[in-house]
């Protein structure tokens, strides 16, 4: 007896069930995690549904599923039933109206492979977003790890499971994947494995828009490698590299406005098509695509909207954009992440700066700045972390009893 009270532990000294977590591979505590958080996010669909009125877009049948299979999603659902348009479709005006050319087809045929055993599309589709989130979460934690210790990068993922649009995870867009696509080409380049880029490229680039901002951020990334030559030794085949997946975001990147003009025969039909989602915002909206003109026509509509002027909320935005620059330049958290993911950062703002029309959706369009999750996971006050899952799970609240029960119902319920 006197021996087994010598070597058995104490109470206090009994491992506590987050010890036991903590204790387990990073894969199955992520798992654990993300399940938490896609669980609480299904309760939100849940009463979401059954507060969703007569009058908005999923009406009083809404379900969960219904959710799943709504807005974009029904676009990505038509792509791998019925493909693409050889004939651009026209309103009575004769302008060139929304169809799937705006939809890159990968993750609508992954869906539909995937739901071929399932049973139904939608099924592939949430399966998809699911594990391509849970793969997301690993891949972030590894690319804070990089730069913090193992509380920060797990802190980052719990935020990024938990964020404001975190119910991408659970429907039929194509987020979930393409921000695996990226997470593990950002990870790649901070490894310097740039091989792996040349798949991971047009993954990405028929998945959804953006790649082109990854052209931007190799460009720079490169950049900084040659003025960091002394410290960091920069190989030609590194060099080479560089350049080489530098074009290749390019190609990748005009290359479904290469292929809508030869399967439409029309040389403009990508950007009409997406031109054509503009004028759901504003009436008299331009046929051609002009960069940067986007946020200066947003500007001058939610003025309307909001009864102000177009160069007072010019000069909000401007504010904005510099409070973020000076964020990625000089705030030190944000800096400890290291200057890959910041450059990432900034090269994805230029291009939102230079083709997106401001509007409900940007929340959804920000989620690419994701690794910066990292940076907000810092500070060690449990009140602040607290803090912050606490305000993410009450804006995903906010995301989906808007964009889903509240669908349609006012300009700014478009997910």
């Amino acid at each position: 007896m006197a021996d087994e009270l010598l070597t058995s532990p104490s109470v206090a000294e009994r491992p506590t069930p987050w010890r036991r977590i903590a204790g387990l591979p990073i894969a199955v505590r992520i798992g654990i995690l993300y399940l938490l958080a896609r669980a609480i996010t299904t309760v939100f669909f849940l009463i979401a549904a059954e507060l969703a009125p007569n009058w908005s877009r999923f009406g009083h049948d809404a379900s969960v599923g219904s959710f799943a299979a709504g807005w974009d999603a029904w676009w990505y659902w038509y792509v791998a039933g019925y493909g693409y348009p050889t004939t651009l479709p026209t309103n009575e005006a004769g302008l060139v109206s929304e169809n799937s050319w705006a939809f890159m087809p990968l993750y609508a045929y992954a869906a539909l492979g995937v739901g071929a055993v399932l049973g139904s599309w939608v099924a592939g589709a949430v399966a998809v977003s699911l594990v391509a989130g849970y793969l997301a979460c690993l891949v972030l934690y590894r690319i804070v790890r990089m730069r913090a210790d193992d509380a920060v990068a797990v802190w980052a993922v719990v935020f990024f499971a938990a964020a404001p649009v975190a119910a991408l995870f659970q429907i039929g867009y194509a987020e979930s994947l393409f921000l695996l696509w990226l997470f593990l080409a950002l990870w790649c380049v901070m490894r310097r494995r740039y091989a792996w880029l040349y798949l991971l490229i047009p993954l990405m680039g028929y998945t959804r828009p953006g790649v082109l901002a990854f052209a931007l951020f190799l460009g720079l990334h490169g950049v900084h490698r040659w003025w960091t030559r002394r410290t960091e030794p920069l190989p030609v085949r590194h060099i080479v590299h560089i350049v080489a997946l530098g074009a290749l975001a390019v190609i990748v990147g005009f290359s479904w406005q290469v292929i809508a003009a030869a399967a439409t025969g029309d040389p403009g039909a990508y950007l009409t098509t997406e031109m054509a989602w503009r004028r759901n915002w504003i009436l008299d909206a331009p046929i051609h695509f002009v960069p940067l003109e986007g946020f200066v026509q947003a500007a001058g509509f939610w003025a309307g909207q909001w009864g102000t002027s177009q160069a007072l909320v010019l000069t909000v935005l401007a504010l904005v954009v510099a409070g973020f620059a000076a964020l990625l330049l000089f705030d030190p958290r944000v800096r400890r992440l290291g200057p890959d993911l910041r450059l990432w950062s900034a090269s994805y703002a230029v291009y939102l700066l230079a083709v997106f029309f401001p509007q409900s959706s940007i929340f959804r369009l920000l989620v690419p700045l994701s690794p910066l999750w990292g940076a907000a996971a810092m500070p060690r006050s449990n009140a602040w972390r607290g803090g912050v899952l606490a305000a993410c799970l009450v804006g995903q609240w906010w995301w989906i009893y808007t964009m889903y029960a509240l669908a349609g119902t006012a300009i700014w319920t478009v997910p």
